[in-house]
């Protein structure tokens, strides 16, 4: 907890230094910040499709995880605008509780990602970004009957379609790197935040689409297969 509280803080004492720089900075750097590199390469430079390997991996694998997928537009090499679908998936068995818990459901994700090399049309890119991220789900919630030895009453939970939503924000920093021709495979970690949500009154979901296992901060990563069209 000490660990996610001192990570989370230090992302926004970044995100507030740079806006404090960048408010502070005279108007000729800041606009220098937020334009391109002038020189002959045109600003249209294409765009890229990628599929997320390790969310396909859980998925496979495990009781939870999601299929994704990317299309990134390529302004220069140097900015690229991101939209991310996907769907995510659990079904799962507690042996301990025997709460089952079940949710499927389509997200999307929207932001843009930098080039942060000096070399901007080099094979390879360093890119920090920022998502915006978004999903409505329904989730099943079951624990069979089970008899409390106290009281001796039976207790159980049966819930099922409860209507939840999130919002979140993603910053990532990442890598892509030049394996043949169009095919690049890269990697980034993200720092997830929740935003807003809305769940039933039961009280935090466990699973939600696109983001993982519920809380208000996480960590996550992504390793991406990338074709340059």
């Amino acid at each position: 907890m000490m660990i996610r509280r001192h990570i989370s803080t230090s992302i926004w004492t970044a995100i507030v230094s740079l806006l404090l720089i960048l408010t502070a900075s005279p108007a000729s750097a800041q606009k220098k910040f937020f334009t391109l590199q002038k020189d002959s390469v045109p600003v249209f430079r294409g765009f890229a499709v990628s599929f997320d390997m390790v969310g396909a991996g859980m998925l496979l694998f495990g009781d939870r995880g999601q299929l994704e997928g990317a299309v990134r537009v390529n302004l220069h090499d140097e900015w690229f605008p991101v939209v991310e679908l996907g769907y995510g998936k659990a079904d799962s068995h507690d042996d301990v509780t025997k709460i089952e818990y079940k949710t499927k459901a389509p997200y999307f994700k929207v932001g843009i990602d930098r080039n942060m090399l000096k070399e901007k049309h080099g094979p390879n890119r360093l890119y920090a970004g920022l998502r915006y991220a978004f999903t409505n789900y329904n989730v099943d919630i079951v624990r069979p009957k089970l008899s409390d030895p106290n009281w001796h009453w039976d207790s159980n939970y049966d819930i099922h379609g409860e209507s939840c939503n999130m919002h979140w924000v993603e910053f990532l920093v990442g890598l892509d790197a030049k394996v043949w021709g169009p095919l690049h495979l890269g990697w980034n970690v993200r720092y997830k935040l929740r935003v807003s949500h809305k769940e039933g009154d039961f009280g935090n979901t466990w699973y939600v689409p696109g983001f993982g296992t519920n809380d208000n901060g996480k960590l996550d990563a992504t390793f991406n297969v990338i074709i340059d069209i």
